[in-house]
């Protein structure tokens, strides 16, 4: 269960505050792969975040009884200044994992990303496409009931996309995802249900067809 109660979210302006939703309240479809759709500044990705504690809600709340993943894509949750062998330590010590588990951990994202020397280099030096499968590989190494993809898609050459796609597979086999995706190709190959995001409101279909036509409708 994943459920939203009564989320307000917003950023200041110079001249006031922007929100982006006020009192969002429902329940995610259980058991399902979901796509949020919506315009630009929906607030899309705003609810990835929110949804993996990269970021906190003015007021409300999620309850949920899942593990969630932090939001994988191009962006971020990487520490700048340390390098990705440290940041995959920290996170495997949230995550309680230590001793030979964490090296097991930090040796996956090693293989998984081939980046090289830069594995040990301060991430802010990174390119995005660097970045990005640091980011992926090191979701991938963790098991989680939900995944959050935001406009990831597999990085780098066919060889690396071809292996990414192999390891996301396998975790839908025994795992859920909420996808945040402008390709409307991949939701239907992906979800269940799709959640429309408009002027601070959203909208489940449980026909993905459904959900597409009326994100078609908003598209300007």
């Amino acid at each position: 269960m994943i459920k939203l109660d009564n989320l307000t979210k917003s950023y200041p302006l110079e001249n006031g505050r922007y929100y982006v939703f006020r009192n969002l309240s429902f329940e995610f479809p259980e058991g399902a792969n979901i796509g949020l759709i919506g315009p630009n500044g929906a607030g899309k990705s705003t609810l990835m975040n929110i949804l993996g504690g990269t970021d906190i809600p003015d007021s409300g709340k999620v309850i949920t009884n899942k593990s969630i993943s932090w939001p994988v894509g191009l962006g971020g949750g990487l520490q700048g200044s340390l390098s990705a062998r440290d940041n995959v330590k920290f996170v495997a010590r949230v995550y309680g994992f230590t001793g030979k588990k964490m090296v097991e951990k930090v040796k996956y994202v090693e293989e998984f990303a081939e980046i090289g020397e830069f594995f040990d280099q301060p991430v802010k030096t990174y390119s995005s496409g660097m970045r990005a499968r640091i980011t992926f590989g090191l979701s991938m190494a963790f098991d989680f009931d939900y995944y959050l993809i935001d406009e990831a898609g597999a990085v780098g050459d066919a060889s690396f996309k071809k292996k990414s796609s192999v390891v996301y597979q396998e975790k839908l086999n025994k795992s859920n995802v909420i996808i945040v995706s402008h390709n409307m190709g991949e939701i239907r190959s992906l979800c269940d249900y799709v959640i429309v995001f408009n002027a601070g409101k959203a909208q489940i279909f449980n026909n993905v067809e459904d959900g597409i036509k009326m994100y078609s409708s908003l598209k300007r």
